[in-house]
This record gives structure tokens, C-alpha cells and sequence, in this order.
């Protein structure tokens, strides 16, 4: 059995008006992410990390936020064009494990639902998404609530018995 292991970071800017999304799912808050798709940086990490463990680039590569056709995107989408990707050349998700960084809102609410909306869009069982969250104590500009930022490290393997093995 082939295993790879490949880990994403992303950061975005909170601003008002917009709405914050992360796992896919809207939370409830006075400020949402800066970026060209919904800015959902829990997906985009996820994304990058799953690229990363095939040394298949990153989500600019495929997404680039310069081409207009991208604006507002759902990254949940784009979360399944990558799956898709990953698929096609042989290799599914053993788990993944991610964190978001927030001082605000408190996520602690929020993560069953990221998780089990993770976990659908990728075809697994919740069991094998994690999603964690925590602070930066009031350091740094996501500690000042300035951002948000996620981490994420997935294991992909490639196996005719992966999905048997990792059940």
C-alpha cells in the first residue's frame, strides 16, 4: 500500500460584509473572509493539503483568483473538483485532521456540523474528518481578530483495499 501525507495553511482577512463560511457552512458572525471565491479558509487548507500529498501544487493553480470565473465560488465545489482530482489518479482519504484559528466567534457550536458537512462532500465517514478550534491567545493579527486561519494535514491512500482498510 502507497500512503502520502500532505498538509495545507490558509489565512484570510475578516471584513465586514461579507458572510463567514468555513467547513462549507455559514456561521453566524458580524464579519465574514476577504477573498476572490467565499474565502473559506478551512477548505482551501483542506484542499491544499490533498494537492500538497501528491505534489500537484496548490489551490492557485487550479483556481487561480486572478481569472474572473472563480469570483464568489463555493469552495465546497472546488473542495470536489480537487477530490476529484486526487480520485482520478488512484488515491482517496484515509482522514483528515484540521484546525481553524479564531479568537471570534467561538466555533466550538459549529464543528460537528463542519465536520459532517466535510465528511459528506468527500464520501466518508465522520469519523475519519476531524475539525478543531482554538485561539491565538490575542497574539498576532488573527489573535486581534484581524483573520482567521486554518491548518489541515490529510493522508491519502493509494490501495484497492483503502476504503476496506480505513473503515
Amino acid at each position: 500500500m502507497n500512503i502520502r501525507i500532505g498538509n495545507g495553511y490558509d489565512i484570510h482577512r475578516l471584513v465586514s460584509d461579507r458572510p463567514l463560511i468555513l467547513g462549507g457552512i455559514a456561521i453566524p458572525h458580524d464579519k465574514g473572509l476577504l477573498g476572490h471565491s467565499d474565502a473559506d479558509v478551512l477548505t482551501h487548507a483542506i484542499m491544499d493539503a490533498m494537492l500538497g500529498a501528491l505534489a500537484l501544487g496548490d489551490i492557485g493553480h487550479y483556481f487561480p483568483p486572478t481569472d474572473p470565473k472563480w469570483a464568489g465560488a463555493d469552495s465546497i465545489v472546488l473542495l470536489q473538483q480537487v477530490y476529484q482530482l486526487i480520485q482520478a489518479q488512484g488515491w482517496t482519504i484515509g482522514n483528515l485532521d484540521a484546525v481553524v484559528i479564531a479568537e471570534k466567534p467561538k466555533l466550538k457550536p459549529h464543528i460537528k456540523t463542519m465536520r459532517d458537512r466535510l465528511a459528506e462532500v468527500l464520501g466518508l465517514d465522520s469519523d475519519r474528518v476531524s475539525v478543531k478550534a482554538t485561539t491565538n491567545e490575542g497574539l498576532d493579527a488573527v489573535g486581534q481578530q484581524e483573520g482567521i486561519a486554518a491548518y489541515a494535514v490529510v493522508l491519502l491512500c493509494n490501495s484497492p483495499y483503502a476504503e476496506e482498510i480505513f473503515m
